[in-house]
């Protein structure tokens, strides 16, 4: 299984609706995770009492989602949740504190991603694309064509 890119975001899902709008038409997808304390709810009381007797999963179906209620022994294990829950993503944006991880954050129309000291300025569709690539993020992988046409020097690397 190819793991998806990680970015760790600190803003609701809105923030990024231009990201998964450009990934969807490149039919790639991308998913959401949210991390901590407390458990998200509210959670239907029939899931509640099926885990709390015991059963591995508790899946409800309708009104066009899925709700599926996993009772968990220990911390979560990134990987594992990564391998349960994201097959077939491209990226999994992570709200909620998730360790040494890129962060993701909206700037102006754009977007930027930081990982240690290197920052990469995007816009969506320029995002999206940069997706295909095995190591999008970093200071050489990405060249947005949109500067580079414009004659503008491309983002580089920020000490």
């Amino acid at each position: 299984m190819k793991t998806p890119h990680l970015l760790r975001v600190e803003q609701g899902a809105a923030e990024y609706a231009p990201l998964f709008e450009a990934a969807r038409a490149l039919d790639l997808r991308i998913g959401w995770l949210e991390l901590g304390e407390p458990a998200p709810g509210p959670v239907p009381s029939s899931l509640e009492a099926a885990a709390g007797e015991g059963a591995l999963r508790a899946v409800a179906v309708g009104g066009g989602r899925t709700v599926v209620l996993k009772p968990m022994k220990g911390a979560p294990v990134l990987r594992d949740l990564l391998r349960e829950h994201f097959r077939g993503c491209a990226l999994v944006l992570v709200l909620g504190e998730c360790g040494d991880v890129p962060r993701l954050s909206r700037e102006g129309e754009g977007y930027r991603v930081a990982s240690g000291a290197v920052v990469r300025a995007f816009d969506a569709a320029h995002f999206a694309e940069a997706l295909r690539r095995p190591r999008p993020f970093e200071a050489e992988s990405v060249e947005n064509p949109a500067t580079a046409a414009s004659g503008e020097a491309a983002p580089a690397a920020v000490p």
